[in-house]
């Protein structure tokens, strides 16, 4: 960090990010997009806005905050952009399950779960159990605050514990 001039972040700084974590973003990108194909362009195009923009990082949060913020408009853009094709594919994944009382969750059935929650809650629980961002973390990502995060994912966990109680009743 030592060759920033004034502001900004350098390029090595985002870059030694992208490989460190670059499939924790397209996880939680996923989770936005409903595809994953989509969500690995979204991440691609997010790193690219970081680059153009890396002198525009004020340093006022963190410099994978303000990535996290990146990631996730970016991701909510390419959703809005190919919501038709992604609805199709996780329609198609997550057809005729069936989970019985006492059987352990599979994961992709699980996904399907968390994919049904509402926006907001949908990104909290990928951004905290996903990608294993603490609660400051996602309240920086997500330009919230620390409160709205707890409560939120409160409300996410009471959410998914209904949805698993109907599947199981």
């Amino acid at each position: 960090m030592a060759d920033r001039i004034e502001q900004g972040a350098t390029l090595a700084e985002i870059e030694a990010v992208y490989r460190a974590d670059f499939e924790r973003f397209a996880t939680v990108a996923a989770a936005i997009c409903r595809s994953q194909f989509v969500a690995r362009d979204a991440v691609q195009d997010a790193f690219a806005t970081a680059v153009r923009k890396r002198r525009q990082f004020r340093g006022d949060g963190s410099l994978e905050g303000w990535l996290w913020q990146l990631v996730v408009n970016q991701a909510r853009t390419h959703r809005r952009r190919f919501a038709g094709r992604a609805a199709a594919e996780l329609a198609a994944a997550h057809a005729n399950t069936d989970v019985r009382r006492g059987e352990e969750l599979p994961a992709t059935e699980a996904a399907g779960l968390i994919a049904a929650l509402p926006e907001r809650q949908r990104l909290v629980v990928f951004l905290r159990y996903y990608a294993d961002l603490s609660y400051d973390q996602i309240a920086e990502a997500l330009g919230v605050k620390r409160g709205t995060v707890a409560a939120t994912l409160n409300s996410g966990h009471a959410s998914l514990r209904t949805m698993l109680e109907e599947v199981a009743g």
